[in-house]
């Protein structure tokens, strides 16, 4: 994207000229106009002169390409910030606004899944039910619950009753298993646990460890009659004996008071359950809903797992806040996406992390565009797939964003920009108080000047992306983690001047000249080898495209008496069809000597998180260890620039340095 921008600012000093050429002539001209007075022509040719100095026809050609999309920013910023603050000054939280817009259309469908729904009154009164039933058993506001649950239309409206009561619900993650599982209910507080039963397996293995929680299990209406764990509430046949009056029974809570915790998905590590208030509740959604110029007639199709910001938030606030119907999938399908969007008539669709390439590796079909939407809305569109993902399935737009779960640094790409995850103002930045700032790019430590303050990146400077915290202002708060200590360590103090605190992200973006910003890396995924830094998603998105959009991960191992880090990267491919030879070619004429992996690790399949991100921790702690895992192995032949199997001799001489890299 660098050389792009560049070209064009060759093309703006070429055309430096010929404007002042055109200044001249029409200096000539107007002073001529006024019979022959040289103090026009003056002023002007002086005002010409001052604009050509330096590089202030720089910003002139930036002004004239990015005026319109920096309108359209302001716009969004304004009305967004003008509605929450309008909502906080009026007390109004999620139950509160979900009352309002259930009464506007009690009938329409709120959400749909498969051939099943609910209403906007249904839901309503399910989430009455809900209150009823855990004010009966006894549940206080301040509480926590955790949800573990897969997708279905009734997950919202439990944790919305739960809200009713000013319980607070923990969305927990449903692929988790034994002690991450644990973890997440007690690093919470949940004073009791919902599970569907679909998760009876998971709640059963850990039930020694969780004695002193209640345990209530609901049946969804598609399983029909499952057994019941034991020492477990049927919360399903028990809510059909409660009202669906409306629960007003507790002390309405506060559009800053948690509504829930959603746990931070993260490819490392145990997950941190991050607080959601009402107000960011309201926000992510707003954003989009504004960003993309929704209305409530609009159906939104969320084909992402509940307990997860891009599809519980984001997706399901379409229909919570704002009274669009939205349709879910109990699981991602690739073959199916397209398909369910044209049976529900669906107008937006949602994508995250790698599903626009899953959905490319689909053979072409008749339903690729035989469709509605008109805005496909998410993050992680790679750049390298961009134009063919809109070429192939008719999207007129398409709205990336940039954000992070818990962090208050969001970005949106309001003009369709290839490539790019959202924009700041270059002329006035000091709106929304992002700023990118240098640092290690291996270790993430940040870089100070002489004064202990932060260094400001220039156009296409590599730097670690921070977002000011400001309690006074709605969209630029941090409510943290229900962990203070893991809050605390996402904190950056001092960065402009003293006192002032901002939000790493963890992120390192590029910005170019004109405000776009590019996804480089995260913090501790780039490794340097051979004196330069490596960035794994640049690699990643190479390779995936070389070998037809299979997963590809590439992570940095160390080789002992070795300086850096070398690439290695693992590639799924459970059909065994990867052609090493093209691979080989295909990577020497596109990544530079030092990017290119000298292992291949061949998976028998991708592992990835619930949000459709790679996840490498386990793959980098086994690097290219032969004696911890049975997947074949590569490595790249320096001689040849070919890749050939990992033999134990080769392994061997590459340890003890016969082999020099």
């Amino acid at each position: 994207m660098a050389e792009k921008t560049e070209v064009r600012f060759e093309e703006a000093e070429r055309n430096k000229a010929t404007i002042l050429a055109c200044i001249a002539v029409a200096s000539t001209f107007l002073g001529w106009l006024s019979l022959g007075s040289g103090t026009l022509v003056a002023a002007v040719a002086l005002v010409a002169m001052y604009l050509m100095t330096g590089d202030r026809y720089q910003w002139i050609y930036i002004w004239h390409k990015t005026a319109y999309r920096d309108l359209l920013g302001l716009r969004v910023l304004l009305i967004t910030m003008f509605k929450i603050w309008m909502w906080e000054r009026r007390g109004t939280t999620v139950v509160k606004r979900w009352e309002e817009v259930a009464s506007w259309s009690p009938n329409k469908k709120a959400f749909v899944m498969g051939d099943r729904s609910l209403t906007f009154r249904q839901g309503d009164e399910f989430s009455n039910r809900i209150a009823w039933y855990f004010k009966r058993q006894g549940f206080k506001s301040g509480e926590v619950i955790a949800l573990f649950m897969e997708t279905q239309p009734e997950y919202v409206f439990i944790w919305l009753g739960l809200a009713k009561l000013r319980v607070t619900t923990a969305l927990v993650n449903t692929n988790l298993r034994g002690a991450p599982l644990t973890h997440c209910l007690k690093i919470a507080g949940c004073k009791a646990l919902i599970f569907g039963d679909e998760m009876i397996g998971a709640v059963k293995e850990i039930q020694n460890e969780i004695r002193d929680i209640p345990l209530f299990q609901f049946n969804s209406i598609e399983r029909g009659e499952t057994s019941t764990l034991q020492d477990t509430s049927p919360l399903a046949s028990e809510l059909s004996e409660m009202s669906s009056e409306p629960f007003t029974e507790v002390e309405p809570a506060k559009p800053r008071d948690t509504l829930m915790y959603i746990y931070t998905s993260g490819t490392t590590g145990f997950p941190k359950a991050a607080v959601i208030t009402n107000i960011r509740f309201f926000l992510l959604p707003l954003g989009v809903h504004t960003s993309a110029r929704l209305s409530s007639e609009d159906v939104i199709y969320d084909p992402l797992p509940l307990h997860h910001t891009a599809g519980g938030v984001l997706g399901a606030g379409q229909a919570i806040i704002l009274g669009s119907t939205v349709v879910l999938r109990k699981k991602f399908s690739a073959s199916n996406y397209w398909s369910d969007v044209a049976k529900h008539g669906c107008t937006v669709a949602q994508y995250i992390g790698e599903i626009c390439r899953y959905l490319l590796a689909v053979p072409p079909a008749a339903t690729d565009q035989a469709h509605k939407v008109r805005v496909i809305v998410g993050n992680g569109l790679r750049p390298q797939i961009w134009q063919e993902f809109v070429q192939r399935f008719g999207v007129e737009r398409v709205l990336e964003f940039y954000g992070a779960t818990e962090g208050n640094s969001n970005l949106i790409n309001l003009d369709s920009k290839v490539g790019a995850i959202g924009f700041l103002s270059r002329l006035v930045s000091s709106v929304y108080p992002l700023t990118l700032v240098k640092c290690d790019e291996i270790t993430g430590e940040i870089l100070r000047d002489s004064d202990g303050r932060c260094i400001n990146c220039g156009p296409h400077e590599p730097g670690l992306l921070l977002g000011k915290i400001d309690p006074k202002k709605a969209i630029l708060t941090f409510s943290g983690y229900a962990d203070k200590t893991a809050s605390a360590k996402k904190m950056v103090r001092n960065v402009k001047k003293e006192g002032d605190c901002y939000f790493n992200t963890g992120d390192i973006l590029v910005m170019d000249h004109f405000g776009y910003f590019y996804f480089k890396d995260r913090t501790g995924d780039t490794f340097r080898w051979r004196g330069e830094n490596v960035s794994t998603a640049e690699v990643e998105g190479v390779i995936s495209t070389l070998v037809g959009l299979k997963d590809a991960i590439v992570y940095g191992v160390p080789i002992p008496n070795v300086e850096g880090k070398a690439g290695m990267a693992a590639i799924a491919d459970p059909g065994k069809k990867l052609d090493f030879s093209l691979l080989s070619k295909g990577i020497r004429s596109s990544l530079p000597a030092y990017a290119r992996p000298l292992f291949i690790r061949v998976l028998p399949e991708p592992p990835l998180t619930a949000t459709f991100k790679l996840c490498k921790k386990d793959l980098m702690e086994q690097g290219f260890n032969m004696g911890v895992h049975d997947d074949p192995m590569y490595f790249l032949d320096q001689k040849t620039g070919e890749y050939v199997p990992l033999t134990k001799k080769l392994y061997d001489d590459i340890l003890k340095g016969v082999i020099r890299l």
